[in-house]
């Protein structure tokens, strides 16, 4: 073990791996500490597993798609345990590479938890202790649970991807990107779903697309509903039914999906025996440089209050190493227009601020374009679903705050003209530059 590390790293989820390999390339010795699967919540139990299901889900409908347009073959089921290993192995694989680059790199990879004794202290599992003048906390968090009667009956957005075989019928319950990605991927592969919201989907995202997504994922069967207040969950003899206090009795269905947030991994880390501050569910409060209030303690990834999305953790895991080891005093992440992109069916993206925002900062200075058309892959076989685009601007040089994209390819197209937006974007550079045809993406550059 590392007699006297210049840095230890709590956590090797995207944040923490980020951390540490960027510490080490400016030449210091770290201490990795993770008794779990390196990689963390985003290789084994979210954006990789859950986009590997997000192409299956695609294969299945190109499968369709084909027999719309002349091709022969029918579609087929889906070999879901065939599915699992095949995922697997790709996931093993990234494993592996993150073990053989600590190793390269010299980091110290320790199969432990910790948890602070001292503000430079970390006791480990074994007992055994750690001292390190520079300490960052990078331990993720988990779905949240409920002191709901019957919530153990249910299931969480982890055990989604141990599952055995798709439940034939299934209710979510919440309204975030877990019940917007999930529900249209296992409809996609033969689930009969049913979503239990309140109020709305996706909050943060622009209503206007909300709404236009919500109708196309019922127009592919997915029933939705946004007036609901689950109590409670039982199993009868046909199968697990809800009490929903708004409704009744809901169900029966084969399987719950609860899908109502996430809390911090803080609890176990002795945050409070040395006064670092955290709020009300137990996140870590940092400032915009990613320290905690006590020195020589930081935070970074979904453990904090801010957005909980991996390249985030990541880019301001990497930006905390230049600053404290990197020789660059400056190094911050900045926290405005990260794109982010729910992985429904079809995909939802955003980068900027959305028009409910835009107009709450900037008032009758906003002006809004939007387009409306049928994708041509959906027009070829026959889908009569439209995209919806739509470009927030504000001022007489009608600068673009905000850039909304829902519709096939939205995934992939965003990441450019985030970087556009990010440099000062105006609908006039959009209006000279000339569109790739026939695309999807060329609509955002001829919006009248």
């Amino acid at each position: 073990m590392t007699p006297n590390p210049d840095l230890i790293v709590l956590g090797a989820g995207s944040g923490g791996l980020a951390t540490a390999f960027r510490a080490a390339q400016h030449g210091v010795k770290v201490a990795l500490l993770d008794p779990g699967a390196l990689g963390g919540t985003c290789v084994h139990r979210g954006c990789v597993p859950k986009k590997a299901l997000w192409f299956a889900a695609q294969w299945a409908q190109a499968q369709q798609f084909a027999v719309d347009v002349g091709f022969a073959s029918g579609p087929g089921p889906l070999d879901w345990e065939r599915f699992r290993q095949v995922r697997q192995r790709y996931i093993d694989a990234i494993d592996q590479s993150y073990a053989r680059r600590l190793k390269e790199d010299g980091v110290q990879l320790i199969r432990q938890a910790g948890r602070f004794i001292a503000a430079d202290t970390i006791e480990l599992t074994d007992g055994s202790q750690l001292q390190a003048a520079q300490i960052v906390i990078a331990t993720g968090a988990r779905p949240r649970t409920l002191a709901l009667p019957g919530f153990g009956l249910g299931m969480v957005s982890d055990d989604v991807f141990t599952l055995q075989s798709l439940p034939r019928r299934l209710a979510i319950v919440g309204g975030g990107y877990v019940t917007a990605e999930f529900a249209g991927l296992l409809q996609a592969l033969g689930s009969d779903v049913e979503v239990l919201a309140h109020e709305r989907l996706l909050e943060g995202f622009d209503a206007e697309l909300v709404r236009a997504l919500q109708e196309l994922m019922e127009a592919q069967g997915v029933r939705v509903n946004l007036q609901s207040a689950v109590r409670a969950a039982h199993r009868g003899a046909d199968g697990l039914r809800l009490d929903d206090a708004v409704a009744g009795s809901r169900g029966p269905y084969d399987a719950v999906l609860w899908a109502v947030g996430r809390v911090p991994n803080s609890e176990a880390l002795g945050l409070a025996s040395i006064g670092v501050a955290t709020d009300e569910r137990g996140h870590v409060l940092t400032d915009a440089k990613q320290d905690t209030n006590v020195k020589g303690v930081h935070a970074v990834g979904d453990v904090t209050v801010r957005k909980a999305l991996t390249p985030v953790a990541v880019a301001a895991g990497r930006r905390l190493a230049d600053r404290l080891f990197g020789g660059q005093p400056g190094a911050q992440l900045d926290y405005e227009n990260i794109p982010s992109v729910v992985f429904s069916k079809p995909p939802l993206g955003m980068v900027g601020l959305t028009e409910e925002a835009a107009r709450k900062q900037h008032g009758d200075a906003v002006i809004v374009y939007r387009t409306r058309f049928t994708p041509m892959q959906w027009a070829l076989t026959g889908i009569h679903g439209q995209s919806l685009m739509k470009l927030v601007c504000v001022g007489n040089d009608e600068r673009v705050v905000g850039i909304h994209v829902l519709g096939p390819g939205a995934d992939e197209m965003l990441q450019g003209f985030a970087v556009a937006l990010k440099l000062g974007l105006r609908k006039c550079d959009l209006d000279a530059t000339v569109a790739i045809h026939p695309s999807s993406a060329e609509e955002l550059v001829l919006m009248g």
